[in-house]
């Protein structure tokens, strides 16, 4: 098998086949992290096309020794997030639960779409940096480690961030039931 490695550089290359592995292997989690980030889909959309037209453009900057793929590509994400919040002075949230149950009963589905709506609400007036972080840790799955890196922050920092951040979220939840 090719590791990740070869195939950016099979994709510096002009290598249309490398691009597709490669977009395979990481569309759903860039365009779940984007979507946890951006309110409309066609904002979602249009930024997970510039990450991977990044990826095709500039794969090439990608260096393997200092992060990992999926990192560098979040990392680009995130300042494409960051860059639409400032130019459009917004900032929203997908619902956190996407899909409801469909065993569940009808009103255990509305109390907990009530419950994922709240949620987004109340993790919309983090700062930015502090609902990143959230996002990316505890719904993206993503590693500390990782997450400070595309952050570019240190590993107490982001640790700091995400502590202040679930104690305000805490205070948002409680405060606005």
């Amino acid at each position: 098998m090719v590791s990740e490695a070869e195939l950016v550089q099979q994709l510096s290359s002009g290598d249309e086949n490398a691009y597709r592995i490669l977009l395979d292997q990481h569309l759903a989690s860039i365009s779940s992290y984007v979507g946890r980030m951006m309110h409309s889909n066609a904002d979602t959309q249009d930024i997970v096309q510039e990450t991977f037209l990044r990826l095709w453009t500039q794969g090439a900057r990608f260096n393997p020794e200092t992060a990992k793929l999926t990192t560098w590509l979040h990392n680009i994400a995130h300042n494409l997030c960051v860059d639409h919040f400032r130019k459009h002075n917004r900032m929203v949230l997908e619902d956190v639960n996407d899909e409801p149950d469909e065993h569940s009963e009808p009103v255990s589905q509305l109390q907990n779409l009530e419950s994922a709506t709240h949620i987004g609400e109340c993790l919309m007036q983090l700062p930015e940096r502090q609902r990143s972080a959230i996002i990316m840790c505890h719904y993206q799955g993503m590693s500390n480690k990782d997450a400070a890196a595309i952050l570019d922050i240190s590993l107490d920092a982001l640790e700091s961030l995400m502590a202040r951040g679930r104690r305000k979220l805490r205070k948002l939840l409680v405060s606005n039931l």
